[in-house]
């Protein structure tokens, strides 16, 4: 099992517009896709609170390929993106990272 973390800067104001697409638009169109989430996280204590972390789980770097790639190119994603960003961009940056386990982790 491989994880991907996923960070999520939003653009100021916009983590709300954020967490609403995720919520209404993109986990229907992933669970379409295959992409399995492990868990979502927004920071309660820290030193920032405009980002939204995530965890995917492949099977393999050629399941992630497959299956991102796809969902990249999904017309309902694309056109729901959009509608999403007529008030302006919602993410401002994307921190991306497939992490790998220590022999003493929990999760494998």
């Amino acid at each position: 099992m491989i994880h991907e973390l996923r960070i999520y800067h939003c653009a100021p104001g916009r983590l709300p517009a954020l967490l609403n697409r995720f919520s209404s638009t993109t986990l229907g169109i992933w669970d379409r896709h295959g992409i399995r989430q492990a868990g979502f996280w927004t920071t309660e204590i820290g030193p920032e609170n405009h980002a939204l972390y995530y965890l995917l789980e492949w099977e393999s770097l050629a399941e992630r390929e497959e299956k991102w790639n796809a969902f990249q190119a999904d017309p309902e994603w694309i056109e729901k993106r959009a509608q999403s960003e007529k008030d302006g961009p919602i993410v401002a940056t994307i921190e991306n990272m497939i992490l790998k386990p220590t022999a003493f982790s929990s999760v494998k």
